[in-house]
């Protein structure tokens, strides 16, 4: 199951702009000449703060849904930007 998003106020189904808050834990593998290569990433959290619709703008509604189009998630219950 993919989970998609869908503007209900203009249909829109491919443009959001999403605020996403992650916070990882890696390991940090530096040269001896000084290049930094990060290994053992780890997702702590991860936090959609607000998706809004790229066309719509603040006044959009996006809400959740999957492939066999059944809402995931109610509009109201998705973050909305500020």
């Amino acid at each position: 199951m993919t989970v998609r998003l869908r503007c209900t106020s203009c249909g829109n189904l491919t443009r959001f702009d999403v605020v996403r808050r992650t916070r990882t834990s890696a390991f940090h593998h530096y040269t001896t000449g000084g290049e930094l290569k990060v290994e053992d990433v780890v997702t702590l959290e991860d936090a959609v703060e607000s998706v809004t619709c790229r066309w719509c703008g603040p006044v959009g509604r996006v809400q959740e849904f999957d492939d066999d189009d059944e809402v995931v998630v109610a509009d109201a219950d998705v973050a909305h930007g500020a």
